[in-house]
């Protein structure tokens, strides 16, 4: 027993070794950690249980015979967040550059499996060269195995990826269908073809961050979800991320602890100008309303005129989707609707309810919009909020205008409670515009138009620019003072949380994708 005890330990020492302390050497020079020192950071301390740590690869073609690496280039296993269940694969860049063979992707498919089985968040720490060349179509079976995987665990367990290093080729989709993904900066990118294929197509030149690094993905692409300036600062937002989110989809977030007093926040009554054409920054509403360093805003650098993300009501989770007036008017265009789209189906799907935040002057026009589609991606927003069945509150800070009002979880699209403070407007287009149109002949006849439209204008303005009309009909259901909104608010989510509501039956929902 001695011997095969010493034989083990001897493997156990080879397989943490992974491909050798010249190359963890190389992975530290780069700014990076290990594949086992992520893990080591990113769970709870002591509760790492390791499987497949002798898997090897069964390749015999150019030469890879001779080159085994126990674990074949990533680490798998299970462990906790803050005390809950969670499953981890962490690819190790040290081994074939983290390449995925066919046993390598075995073992990313085996936890998967297990994570689905129970009922647990599924975390990818991604740090790979693509598929394994010297492998073939082998490898790229693997990486359809996990892409099929990560399909049918969509909606069913939450899903996030850590982009820690390269991503390329096929490598790319399986992030792409988690929840979230998270890149490092300056060490990490993701593209479906490189730059030197970049080059031979297109006769661009382009560098490797420029084409799919986290500033791209973050600003231009809307790729990635979060940005980390290092792997530490990755790895704590991951598991922040899993804070707000519950098991699976069978569960509700945990409620964490929080002693209630008066909820009065006399600071909400002055955020909002009298000028209705003057921004002011809907982050200051959120902070005025959300316990106190609880948002963690989705997406901050992309599609900046919604802002979304997890915050922490009374220690209840909860979503939000929010129009910024400080970028573009708060208007809906092509890529805030897919933004904030994307993120309702997600708290939809994992039972977090959602608080929708309006002050929106419409749709954005012109070609641009028009040509990219900004009729199908608006219908993406509308079809998110209408599908979704959680608890569901609205409140309008101000402008609600056209369409958009609909889109914004109206009443008329399923919100549960909708609130809107004293200065709100809910109309179909704003007081000038308005008045151009309804009395355009009498305006065009007057002695002096300007001054008949700026009469025309303060009527209009008497008789929709306030919330009142809205109320009467019960498309509002309560005008509320600012400083009581987070105390409302608490109070209605309290009231709504066993919210059942059943769809029609059906296989799937056709989203306007």
């Amino acid at each position: 027993m001695k011997d095969q005890l010493l034989t083990l330990e001897r493997k156990i020492a080879e397989a943490r070794l992974g491909g050798g302390q010249q190359r963890i050497d190389a992975q530290h020079k780069k700014g990076k950690l290990t594949a086992r020192e992520r893990i080591h950071f990113l769970l709870d301390p002591g509760s790492f249980e390791e499987v497949g740590m002798l898997v090897q690869h069964r390749c015999r073609d150019f030469g890879m015979e001779q080159q085994h690496f126990l674990g074949d280039g990533v680490i798998t296993g299970y462990g906790t967040i803050d005390g809950r269940l969670v499953y981890v694969f962490s690819q190790d860049f040290t081994v074939f550059g983290g390449s995925l063979s066919e046993a390598h992707a075995e073992k990313i498919c085996k936890i998967m499996d297990l994570a689905m089985r129970n009922g647990a968040p599924m975390i990818g720490l991604n740090d790979s060269g693509g598929a394994r060349i010297q492998e073939g179509v082998a490898s790229l079976g693997g990486y359809a195995d996990i892409f099929y995987r990560n399909v049918m665990a969509s909606g069913v367990v939450p899903q996030i990826s850590a982009i820690m290093g390269p991503c390329a080729g096929g490598a790319v989709y399986s992030p792409a269908m988690t929840d979230f993904i998270i890149m490092v900066e300056d060490t990490s990118y993701m593209f479906v073809t490189g730059p030197n294929v970049v080059k031979t197509v297109t006769n661009e030149d382009v560098s490797s961050e420029e084409l799919g690094g986290a500033s791209a993905h973050s600003t231009k692409s809307g790729v990635t979800h979060l940005t980390a300036a290092n792997d530490m600062e990755c790895l704590e937002k991951v598991r922040r991320l899993v804070s707000y989110m519950p098991q699976n989809c069978e569960e509700k977030p945990a409620l964490k602890s929080y002693a209630l007093t008066e909820e009065w926040r006399e600071e909400l009554r002055s955020i909002v100008p009298e000028n209705a054409n003057q921004p002011y920054d809907m982050r200051d509403v959120i902070k005025g309303i959300v316990d106190e360093e609880s948002f963690m805003e989705i997406h901050e650098n992309f599609a900046e005129n919604i802002v979304v993300g997890f915050a922490r009501l009374a220690g209840r989770s909860i979503g939000i989707i929010a129009n910024q007036p400080m970028n573009l008017a708060g208007v809906l265009d092509v890529n805030s609707s897919r933004k904030g789209a994307r993120f309702v189906r997600f708290c939809d799907s994992f039972n977090i309810p959602m608080l929708v935040l309006v002050d929106v002057p419409g749709f954005l026009p012109g070609t641009d919009q028009e040509w990219n589609g900004i009729i199908v991606n608006g219908a993406k927003l509308l079809y998110a909020f209408s599908e979704a069945t959680v608890p569901r509150i609205t409140l309008i800070t101000r402008k609600a205008y056209g369409g958009a009002y609909d889109v914004m979880n109206s009443k008329h699209i399923g919100a549960d409670l909708n609130y809107a403070w004293p200065a709100a407007e809910i109309a179909v287009m704003g007081a000038k515009g308005a008045s151009e149109i309804i009395f355009r002949k009498e305006i065009i006849e007057a002695e002096d138009p300007e001054a008949m439209l700026l009469q025309k204008e303060k009527e209009y303005q008497e008789a929709f620019a306030h919330p009142y009309q809205a109320a009467e009909r019960g498309y509002i259901d309560e005008v509320i003072d600012p400083c009581l909104t987070r105390r409302k608010l608490i109070k209605a989510f309290a009231s709504i949380e066993n919210k059942v509501l059943h769809l029609p039956r059906k296989k799937h929902g056709n989203i306007p994708l």
